[in-house]
């Protein structure tokens, strides 16, 4: 089931990239063919800085899916790198959904936050299973003496008067 949720957040994310790139491509056609400008820009720039755009956001959205796609393939959850670059996509998404639902409708914002979803499974379901390592002495004890025992003791020293420098 694991890699089932990674594989299909994968899949949905590189799906997802293909229809960036589409939609991008369409609106810069758009753009050119009808010679908009905003604000006298020059309708050609618009229509490349839209190509652009809409190539860099897939390739974004690409190398995101390469994360899931790897930990499908292994079955080993990211390393550092890997689970800020799902992070960064999740939280995209979810201000992309805020921002869909009032432009595009709610059929959008669902398919938002399915792609969520997804992103959020696969972090939870491969996350850490090691607990904070704590440091533990050759006796069992907790590194540092935190029973209340001064440091002096722990070396098996005398406990010298508060202020005096030990001579090592």
């Amino acid at each position: 089931m694991r890699r089932g949720v990674a594989a299909t957040a994968a899949v949905v994310l590189i799906l997802e990239a293909m229809g960036i790139a589409f939609i991008n491509m369409v609106l810069g056609l758009a753009v050119r063919h009808q010679n908009m400008s905003l604000a006298g820009l020059d309708p050609n720039a618009m229509a490349i800085g839209t190509w652009v755009g809409g190539v860099l956001f897939a390739l974004f959205l690409i190398g995101c899916a390469l994360v899931p796609a790897r930990i499908a393939l292994r079955g080993r959850p990211p390393g550092r790198f890997g689970r800020i670059l799902i992070i960064v996509c999740a939280v995209g998404h979810g201000i992309l959904g805020a921002v869909v639902v009032g432009l595009v409708g709610w059929p959008a914002f669902v398919l938002m936050m399915a792609v969520l979803a997804l992103l959020v499974g696969t972090l939870l379901l491969y996350g850490d299973n090691n607990p904070v390592d704590n440091p533990v002495d050759a006796d069992g004890g907790g590194g540092g003496g935190g029973g209340g025992e001064s440091a002096a003791e722990v070396r098996g020293n005398e406990a010298s008067p508060p202020g005096a420098t030990a001579a090592a």
